[in-house]
């Protein structure tokens, strides 16, 4: 698809309606999503989630977009506001908030399925000729051009994005799929214990991305059917996409990198330890997700701050960040940094060591801490001479999260400190 006129791919986008899904509660993070749904989750040291599916769109050329929300979307909403609202209708862009509101039913949104159809008017009257599903809690850069175009080529009703994923990895986790010689779908499991693996490769399978593209009327066929249906969860994996499958029509987009010889980059991080990972991934000196792209900026809302300072050069008093991402707003003083990442307005005092370790807005370390392999949530702050991530036992002890992995998480109920930011 790499040769495939701009123009071409510029009218496909044009005629296409984006609606991503972001009311995700994210259960598997257990405690950093209790104030906040997974799509506002902070991600990278100034990002929240919701700014990749947004920023794909915007730089695909997608331009009339749909976010809908449904659980704690309060953080969301505000971000989507302050750093997504400034797009003109009269120039046939915006970015529009779906908030869960019972339009064709007595119910909340029952499932991903369900989501898209209370909200099928909306979309009619957008006049899309496609319409873009999108996960709205996932880390990647993708130009949803190419997958468009290979939709319209095809003589698909519907698309899915898939990507070859390691058999441990998927398993439970993820839908699968099994394809012909052409790409065309031939089988789909939703989040199997044992996947079946690519015949040229035993070791991954193909994995669904939760991205797919329709053709409009087919989508609003296949929606109304479904709600007719006794029984059905109204969901995408568990209804829609099998029973479409059956009709056949369907097919497998393979995301690749931009260079289709190093791995394509995409990250659920829907557990503490792929969120831990992830953010860790990024402090390499040559990181997976590059996030100095400016061809694919990642767009998002941040309040003007000042530079990070690092201050005290003392022979046992310095502030360093070594291996570190260290964002607007925050000042290491007289402390040492290896490994971590640090988000806006984070103060970290003198003679404290952070190894490992993802500290989100506005934490405060105090004197003499010591923390490893460990996330912080916003608003935390650290006693003095606290110690976090060096005994298991002791963590759990004080209220603590440590997961299988031993990475801990810390907030600020945990700390005794007033919630509700």
């Amino acid at each position: 698809m790499a040769n495939q006129p701009s123009r071409y791919i510029s009218n496909l986008t044009r005629d296409t309606y984006a609606l991503i899904l972001a009311g995700g509660r994210g259960s598997r993070l257990y405690e950093l999503t209790n104030w906040r749904a997974k799509p506002a989750l902070y991600f990278g040291g100034k990002f929240r989630i919701i700014d990749f599916p947004l920023s794909n769109c915007i730089n695909s050329g997608i331009r009339n977009v749909g976010v809908v929300t449904q659980y704690k979307s309060h953080s969301l909403i505000r971000h989507l506001v302050r750093g997504w609202g400034h797009f003109k209708k009269e120039l046939g862009e915006s970015v529009e908030i779906l908030p869960a509101s019972q339009r064709f039913s007595d119910n909340w949104y029952e499932g991903t399925a369900d989501a898209v159809f209370q909200n099928i008017d909306i979309i009619r009257d957008e006049l899309p000729k496609y319409v873009l599903v999108l996960s709205g809690d996932h880390i990647y850069k993708m130009d949803y051009g190419n997958l468009i175009a290979q939709h319209a080529e095809s003589g698909a009703k519907m698309t899915i994005s898939c990507m070859p994923v390691p058999l441990e990895e998927a398993a439970g986790q993820f839908g699968v799929m099994s394809v012909d010689e052409n790409f065309k779908i031939i089988g789909f499991e939703e989040k199997p214990e044992n996947p079946t693996p690519l015949p040229n490769d035993p070791t991954k399978c193909l994995a669904s991305m939760g991205n797919y593209v329709f053709n409009t009327e087919f989508l609003f066929e296949q929606l109304k059917a479904d709600a007719e249906t006794s029984g059905s969860e109204r969901d995408f994996g568990k209804d829609i996409i099998p029973s479409i499958i059956k009709e056949g029509s369907v097919y497998a987009f393979q995301f690749e990198s931009d260079d289709g010889e190093q791995e394509a980059y995409w990250r659920d991080v829907g557990t503490l330890d792929s969120f831990w990972q992830a953010n860790m991934e990024l402090v390499a000196p040559v990181p997976a997700l590059n996030l100095y792209d400016k061809k694919w900026p990642i767009w998002t809302y941040q309040e003007q701050l000042p530079p990070a300072k690092f201050v005290w050069e003392e022979d046992n008093r310095r502030g360093t960040a070594i291996n570190s991402v260290v964002s607007g707003g925050c000042i290491i003083s007289g402390a040492t940094l290896r490994r971590s990442l640090c988000f806006s307005n984070v103060r970290v005092h003198s003679y404290s060591e952070i190894e490992d370790a993802v500290l989100l807005p506005d934490v405060e370390v105090e004197r003499n801490c010591r923390i490893r392999k460990a996330i912080i949530d916003r608003g935390c702050v650290i006693p003095e001479g606290t110690v976090i991530g060096h005994s298991r036992e002791d963590d759990l002890a004080r209220g603590f999260r440590v997961t299988e992995k031993g990475v801990v998480l810390v907030t600020r109920e945990m700390l005794g400190l007033k919630v509700g930011y």
